[in-house]
């Protein structure tokens, strides 16, 4: 997209470096450092000013065409690029690597300049280009593994041979390398052989066996994961946490197209509201935001784990006032995670150093309120050991870091007074320059025998002396007759005043800025010694990060709990009971819009009714209804308790949801194309231990065909899946079954007929729907009242055929139709067709038997 292009003869050294840097880099855009702008040339710059929507403008000729040029403030330059990066841009940070004074004292045609690193969804680490409640995903896939890891939490997971799309949808990855092609848009890598002495080398231990079991598929992806995140950052790798293989064992399976049609993260059309977790987040830290999102992404199938989770939200519900305290130690905790991510990569402000000194304040905080409420569910117990670190460096920052911290290092005042007695001589002697140059001002006032002369800093020529124009002529004329350091020497003329040095001045400018730079580099040597101490503690840093999420999501979900929310009872079985259920998105919606209350319901799938065949009118509230009962699975099985007042379920192993209608026109799939698909799926993979809801199966192709796929999918689902499912259709057909199928039971939304009108009560009852209720909901809709009329009579048109036994639309599947009489080809069959056995005496009937016997002897 940014082609390369042959430096010109005579281009400058400057923009040598440009092409030597572009050569490197032809895949990202380049910001190049001149000074106080990172600037961009060529295709880059017409990129990026159309992304930015900023100018561009022109800077000399390359070939007889003139360069196209843009450029971004240094000091602000993040906003720019989280701006690309959302566009899906890379960019190469190309820096200056040295001042102007040391390449001049080197005798240097330019400044040294260097790419410092890539700017990459997946490793970015600047909070502007963050969001704080989302994992940064760098996702790696060889043939055959997978691994991810996030740079700013250092997170790190493989999985041998996995559901591509299924990991995809569960990640939601910022970014994806893949070797081969395995993906599409993914960039393309080489999946190392030596992948095993990578990793470990890049952990410095001799082999991996201490780290769990992997495949070489997975160390393969493990390894490209970590070398893409290298040669990003120029060499450095942040702080990574050892991988862990993870697999599916254990966790609740979900496809692309259930979490899709769940809208658990995010909404279909790619947003974070309307979502689960939007509506059940009560976090008070960006790292607890993450940590539920991935809780609801991949919750749990195992029940002890389950149990566990439960057991600690009760313990903190149960505990009011420990929750409050707990939750206010919490509160605006910065993210130390991310921040030590940034200290491990040198590339940290002030504020990252502030962050770790706050959050294990904080966290000490925590751990003396869990200290007198012990004994702790495990995992509370465990969270609260990991608050303190055993080498923590709290002590050392809150002695060394000043109250006040600026933005940046350059600006100084990071270390606190009295930390250290060096540092502290240094500043006094810096900061006494007001006193010496007062005195120097007073001094050469009278020397020169100017009463209004004021000594002033300039950026480019240090300390000078400033006269008005009057005296200042005067000077220049007759200067006094003074010892040589005093002696005034002409530098500027301006409009209303002269500027003049001196030895003295150049002296004092001399020493005051030794001074400064002294300070400067006694306080840069102390910041570097407190970030090794925080690097050396990263280990503990990173577990008292995730022991403060860990309380973050218990007690979130606690307080969430307090709205009428039930813990569940989980078992092992094929339970399946939910006693006045809610849907905690929709209820949610509800609530924030000050709309009614939501209409709550029961649902039972137990042993002996594990299928329920639901029945109704569109916007009676089908769609709501199944999806509140697959979201209290993910619920449950994440760790949270339930909106209902009482639930009992069986631990799900596949939850699986086929709701609404959606096409894929760029794949080539109709609407009706993806909905056997993901039928299929279900088909394909649900077992005895899934949960399943389906709507609407065979609604989008012919009556007879959508009835007979619905039919064989129903019997499919009761007699070889034999799992727990809820199938709402249209297909009144279908409620036949009830008396063939003994686990199915019938279900329907409730609707009342008022004064013709249709009142929908979005409660759920048993039995069967009258009728389909559809020409009422086309006219709420709006349809004109002369198609409204037209329809309702070609209906009655089609009912009387059907009370008749027949019709043309009977011809289309014979498995539905009347069975046409048969022609009788024999004599008995034709006698036999003519007998009438309610009429019939026990003489009659006896008399017939034998004269149908006689007609069968030959």
């Amino acid at each position: 997209m940014h082609p390369n292009r042959p430096p010109a003869d005579g281009a400058t050294p400057a923009m040598a470096q440009w092409y030597a840097a572009k050569a490197a880099h032809p895949d990202a855009l380049l910001f190049f450092r001149m000074g106080d702008f990172y600037e961009l040339f060529f295709d880059d710059a017409e990129a990026a000013a159309e992304a930015l929507s900023i100018a561009l403008t022109y800077r000399g000729e390359h070939q007889g065409v003139p360069i196209s040029m843009c450029g971004v403030p240094h000091h602000s330059h993040e906003a720019y690029l989280a701006r690309l990066i959302r566009r899906g841009f890379r960019v190469a940070i190309c820096d200056q690597m040295e001042s102007p004074e040391e390449a001049k004292a080197r005798k240097a045609p330019t400044i040294r300049r260097e790419v410092v690193r890539i700017v990459t969804p997946g490793t970015v680490t600047e909070d502007a280009l963050l969001e704080a409640a989302r994992p940064a995903w760098l996702l790696a896939l060889a043939k055959g593994g997978a691994a991810w890891l996030d740079v700013t939490s250092g997170a790190f997971e493989t999985e041998d041979n996995p559901d591509i799309p299924a990991l995809m949808a569960r990640l939601d990855p910022s970014e994806i390398i893949a070797e081969d092609g395995l993906w599409p848009d993914a960039i393309e890598a080489v999946a190392p052989r030596d992948a095993a002495r990578r990793i470990a080398a890049a952990f410095d231990v001799a082999s991996l066996e201490g780290f769990g079991t992997f495949t070489e598929a997975e160390l393969r992806a493990a390894a490209m994961a970590v070398d893409y995140v290298r040669a990003t950052q120029n060499g450095r790798l942040p702080f990574l946490m050892r991988p862990v293989p993870r697999g599916t064992q254990g966790v609740l399976l979900m496809d692309a197209a259930t979490r899709r049609s769940l809208e658990i993260l995010r909404s279909e059309r790619g947003e974070a509201r309307s979502t689960l977790l939007a509506a059940v987040d009560r976090t008070l830290t960006g790292a607890g935001a993450r940590e539920l999102a991935a809780r609801l992404a991949a919750p749990l199938a195992s029940l002890p784990a389950i149990q566990a989770r439960h057991a600690a939200v009760e313990a903190l519900r149960a505990h009011h006032e420990w929750r409050g305290s707990l939750r206010g130690a919490m509160k605006g905790a910065p993210d130390m995670a991310r921040a030590l991510a940034r200290i491990s990569l040198e590339r940290y402000a002030p504020r990252d150093l502030a962050a770790l000194r706050d959050g294990l304040t904080r966290a000490e905080a925590m751990a003396g309120h869990c200290a007198g409420a012990r004994p702790l569910p495990p995992l509370l117990a465990d969270a609260a050991d990991a608050l303190v670190p055993p080498e923590s460096p709290r002590e050392e920052l809150t002695r060394a870091l000043a109250e006040q911290l600026p933005a940046r290092f350059e600006d100084g005042g990071v270390i606190a007074a009295g930390y250290d007695g060096q540092l502290d001589a240094m500043r006094r002697l810096r900061d006494d320059a007001r006193g010496a140059i007062a005195a120097m001002q007073m001094q050469l006032a009278e020397a020169w025998g100017v009463a209004s002369l004021k000594v002033k800093h300039h950026q480019q020529m240090g300390y000078l002396a400033e006269v008005q124009a009057a005296p200042g002529e005067k000077l220049l004329r007759s200067p006094p007759s003074l010892p040589g350091e005093l002696m005034p020497q002409h530098r500027q003329t301006m409009a209303n005043a002269l500027r003049f040095t001196c030895g003295a001045l150049v002296e004092l400018d001399r020493k005051l800025s030794q001074a400064a730079e002294q300070a400067q580099g006694r306080e840069r040597a102390i910041v570097r010694h407190l970030a090794g101490l925080c690097a050396q503690a990263a280990q503990g840093i990173t577990e008292a990060a995730r022991a403060v999420a860990e309380f973050d999501v218990h007690a979130a979900a606690a307080e969430l709990a307090l709205a009428n929310w039930c813990r569940p009872e989980m078992t092992g079985g094929a339970d399946f009971h939910i006693q006045s259920g809610r849907h905690p998105v929709v209820e949610a919606a509800l609530t924030r819009a000050k709309g009614p209350a939501f209409v709550p319901n029961d649902a039972e799938l137990s042993a002996g009714q594990r299928l329920c065949l639901l029945t109704g009118p569109n916007m009676a509230g089908k769609s709501t209804f199944l999806r509140q009962n697959a979201l209290m699975v993910v619920l449950a099985q994440a760790g949270l308790f339930v909106p209902a007042e009482a639930a009992r379920l069986g631990v799900v192993d596949r939850l699986f949801s086929r709701v609404g209608a959606s096409d894929d026109l760029a794949g080539g799939r109709s609407t009706f194309m993806v909905e056997m698909t993901e039928t299929a799926a279900i088909l394909n993979q649900a077992g005895p231990r899934s949960f399943v809801i389906l709507d609407e199966v065979g609604r989008g192709t012919a009556t007879w065909d959508g009835l007979a796929i619905a039919w064989a999918v129903l019997e499919a689902l009761h007699d070889r899946l034999r799992c727990r499912a809820i199938f709402a259709t249209h297909f009144h057909e279908l409620t036949a079954l009830a008396g063939k199928l003994p686990e199915l039971r019938l279900a329907t939304m409730r609707v009342r007929e008022w004064k013709n009108e249709v009142v929908f009560l979005h409660s759920v009852g048993p039995g069967a729907a009258e009728k389909s209720w559809g020409l009422h909901v086309a006219r709420l809709a709006g349809v004109p009242r002369t198609v409204l009329g037209r329809a309702e009579a070609v209906l009655h048109a089609l009912e009387s055929r059907a009370r008749q036994g027949g019709g043309v639309l009977s011809e289309e599947l014979p498995l539905f139709a009347p069975k046409p009489a048969a022609a009788p080809d024999h004599p008995v069959l034709a006698a036999l067709a003519t007998l009438d056995p309610d009429a019939m005496s026990p003489r009659d009937a006896q008399e017939a038997l034998y004269r149908l016997k006689a007609l069968l002897t030959p």
